[in-house]
C-alpha cells in the first residue's frame, strides 16, 4: 500500500482572519512535499486549483521544483484539470519534471471539482465533457508516441509532430481522476488506465461498486498487469490522538465548508457533522496513527486499493500542524498499515 498526501496550496490566516500571501502558500507546501519525501512517504500529488485560498495552479512547475528537492518520492498532479489545458503543454511539463527526477513523476488527469479554470482560459462551461474526452484522448496518443498526428473538435490537429521532452522510461503514468462516477470508472477500465476516486463525503466503502465496475470493465476490454489498480483521495489529518487531530482540523475544514456553502447554497457545517464524518465510516480520516492506520486498512478489505492519500492542509491549517501530520504519516501510520494489511 502506498501512502501520501496531495494538496491544492493553502493560504494562511492572519489573526484578524484575513489571508496571508499566496507566495507563501506555494512555499509552504514546497516543504511540505520536501518532508514527505525525507519521512518515507512513496507520494505526494499536487491538486491545480485558481483560488487565493487554494493558488496551486501550476501542478507542473512546483512539481518540477520539488523534483531538484527529493530523492525517492513519487510526485503526481492530483488533479490536472485537462478540460481547460492544452496536453501537449501538460505533457511538456510533466515530462521536463520527470527528466528532473529520475523518472518519478505521474499526470492525473481529470475534469477538477471547481470551475474557475474555465473563464480564466476562455472555455465554455457546456463544453466540459467533450473538451475533456478529446484532451485526454490526445493526452494519451503524446504520451504513446514521439510523433502525434491527431484531429478533434476543440484544439488545432497535430500533423507528424515531435513532442518532447520524453518521459525517462519512455512513457508517463497517467491517472484518471473521478469524484466517484460510473462513466469514469468505465472509461479508465476501457482504457486500461489506473484510476483514483476522490472521496470527500459519504462512506468510504460505498465506493467498492464502482471499484468492482472498473476491474470488470478492463478485463471485459482485454486489460491486466500493474496499469489496473486503484487509489483513494480523501480528506484528513494525522496528530498525536485523535482528540488533538480533530480539534486542529475543525476550524479549517469549517471555514472551508462556510466558503463553499455561501457560493453553492450549503448549510452552514456544523461540529456535529464534523464529528461524525471524521468517526468510521465516515470519509475523513482524522486521528491519531492507530486510528487511521485501521480505518485505511479497513478500506483496503473493501476496494482493494494499492494508493491512500490524504488533503490535510485545509482552511488555514498551521504549518507546523501540517508537517507534524505528514511526518506521522510516513513514520508512524505507514509501518501500521504494512503490519496490518501483511497480517490479511
Amino acid at each position: 500500500m502506498e501512502l501520501g498526501v496531495y494538496s491544492f496550496g493553502d493560504t494562511q490566516r492572519n489573526p484578524d482572519g484575513s489571508l496571508r500571501s499566496t507566495a507563501e502558500a506555494i512555499r509552504n507546501l514546497f516543504d511540505g512535499i520536501v518532508r514527505a519525501d525525507e519521512v518515507g512517504l512513496d507520494y505526494f500529488g499536487v491538486g491545480e486549483h485558481h483560488t487565493f485560498e487554494m493558488p496551486a495552479s501550476s501542478p507542473g512547475s512546483l512539481i518540477a521544483a520539488a523534483a531538484a528537492a527529493t530523492t525517492q518520492i513519487t510526485l503526481g498532479s492530483s488533479v490536472s484539470v485537462l478540460s481547460t489545458d492544452d496536453p501537449v503543454r501538460v505533457f511538456q511539463q510533466f515530462s521536463t519534471a520527470d527528466a528532473i527526477s529520475g523518472g518519478r513523476v505521474e499526470i492525473t488527469a481529470g475534469r477538477g471539482s471547481s470551475t474557475e479554470s474555465f473563464p480564466l482560459f476562455g472555455y465554455e462551461l457546456a463544453n466540459y465533457d467533450q473538451l475533456y474526452e478529446e484532451k485526454l484522448d490526445l493526452l494519451l496518443n503524446i504520451n504513446a508516441n514521439e510523433r502525434v498526428t491527431w484531429s478533434g473538435a476543440v484544439r488545432p490537429a497535430l500533423h507528424d509532430m515531435a513532442v518532447v521532452p520524453r518521459p525517462a522510461s519512455g512513457s508517463l503514468p497517467i491517472w484518471v481522476g473521478t469524484g466517484g462516477s460510473a462513466p469514469s470508472s468505465v472509461r479508465a477500465g476501457r482504457l486500461g488506465m489506473p484510476v483514483v476516486y476522490g472521496i470527500i463525503g459519504g462512506v468510504p466503502a460505498q465506493f467498492a461498486p464502482l471499484a468492482e465496475l472498473y476491474r470488470r470493465t478492463a478485463a471485459q476490454a482485454g486489460h491486466s498487469g500493474p496499469s489496473i489498480k486503484v487509489g483513494v483521495a480523501a480528506l484528513g489529518m494525522i496528530a498525536p490522538t485523535k482528540e488533538e487531530a480533530k480539534d486542529r482540523w475543525y476550524p479549517g475544514w469549517r471555514r472551508t465548508f462556510e466558503s463553499l456553502g455561501a457560493v453553492r447554497g450549503w448549510r452552514a457545517p456544523t461540529r456535529t457533522q464534523f464529528d461524525a464524518l471524521s468517526e468510521a465510516p465516515g470519509a475523513y480520516y482524522v486521528g491519531g496513527p492507530d486510528d487511521i492506520a485501521e480505518r485505511i486498512a479497513e478500506l483496503h478489505d473493501h476496494l482493494g486499493h494499492s494508493r491512500h492519500f490524504l488533503q490535510m492542509d485545509l482552511g488555514g491549517l498551521p504549518q507546523e500542524h501540517f508537517l507534524e501530520s505528514i511526518t506521522l504519516l510516513g513514520t508512524e501510520v505507514k509501518p501500521r498499515v504494512e503490519r496490518l494489511l501483511a497480517k490479511k
